[in-house]
């Protein structure tokens, strides 16, 4: 099995509104198709771990100088569709699952019942020291790697 982090931003996909702002009857059908969502993943014991988080307005960025105390601001500062909405964790058969799974979060109802197309970027988790060197057509600095 390996796990999979699929990162879920505040990008609305297809729908500009944000969900606090949708009829009710449309947020509590977008979030009932979530939590059966995380059901079946907890059901099939692929779900690893799942977390919404806070608003972007509680978020630090924290930067050690080395020097000083570490200097502590708001942000982030990306756009708002870039920031981390929250994740969840799969530990799953193959990458073709973890983007089946994906998929399926992508497709939540939005205003109307119409899927929203959500991107969610999947991205496998470490699980050696060969998956450091693993960066695609970039050569390795050191031959006996």
């Amino acid at each position: 099995m390996t796990r999979f982090l699929l990162l879920v931003t505040m990008d609305g996909g297809n729908v500009d509104t944000p969900m606090l702002e949708w009829d009710e009857p449309d947020m509590k059908a977008h979030l009932q198709y979530l939590t059966d969502h995380l059901d079946r993943l907890r059901e099939s014991g692929e779900l690893v771990e799942a977390q919404a988080l806070t608003w972007p307005s509680h978020a630090k960025v924290v930067r050690a100088t080395g020097v000083n105390a570490p200097v502590v601001t708001d942000g982030p500062y990306a756009e708002s569709k870039e920031i981390l909405a929250g994740y969840q964790m799969v530990d799953v058969s193959s990458e073709e699952r973890a983007l089946e799974i994906a998929a399926e979060l992508s497709a939540a109802p939005g205003p109307g019942g119409v899927p929203i197309e959500q991107p969610i970027e999947v991205r496998r988790v470490m699980d050696s020291d060969a998956d450091l060197y693993d960066v695609g057509d970039l050569p390795r600095s050191d031959p006996a790697m």
